[in-house]
């Protein structure tokens, strides 16, 4: 794969973005705010996939960062994913951040900055904040375009329904 050597991350962030915006077209499809997730060990291996699902479950705490941490922690049998990137479409919100943090996560990579909510440089930046027991690297932008636009969209079409 190809390395991204500037961030310390040996993994090919643009085609497991790739992977992430495919979710992200699935919550889309389902009225869901698109955010799509994928949680990467460092040896390329796929973990888990998964996208928001808050609508469809009543749950609304079902980001896709929180599906996917959910479903890698049961196939692992633990609660701690150290060696693991999660890579997620939209910056995450301090809930999703924390629980990337709890379980060790080595880094996130994200799309689309989200200035109302991100908690990763957005509104505020909790990646690494020396009183907090883990830190976790943080990788912007990549494939931003891509991702801002699909958001963009979503919103875009549910206001024009609205009207």
């Amino acid at each position: 794969m190809a390395g991204e050597e500037k961030d310390g991350i040996d993994l090919d962030h643009h085609y497991f973005m790739g992977l992430a915006l495919a979710e992200a077209q699935r919550a889309f499809s389902r009225g869901e705010v698109p955010v799509g997730a994928v949680l990467v060990a460092q040896s390329g291996v796929v973990l888990a996939r998964g996208h928001n699902r808050p609508v469809s479950s009543c749950d609304p705490t079902a980001h896709a960062e929180i599906v996917v941490l959910r479903r890698a922690a049961t196939l692992l049998r633990n609660y701690r994913l150290p060696g693991t990137i999660l890579y997620v479409t939209l910056e995450p919100c301090a809930m999703c951040l924390g629980a990337a943090m709890h379980a060790r996560v080595d880094a996130v990579v994200f799309g689309a900055a989200d200035p109302k909510a991100g908690a990763a440089g957005g509104v505020v930046d909790l990646t690494n904040i020396g009183a907090f027991p883990h830190s976790i690297r943080a990788v912007r932008g990549v494939r931003e375009d891509e991702c801002a636009r699909l958001v963009s969209r979503f919103f875009r079409e549910r206001r024009s329904l609205k009207r």
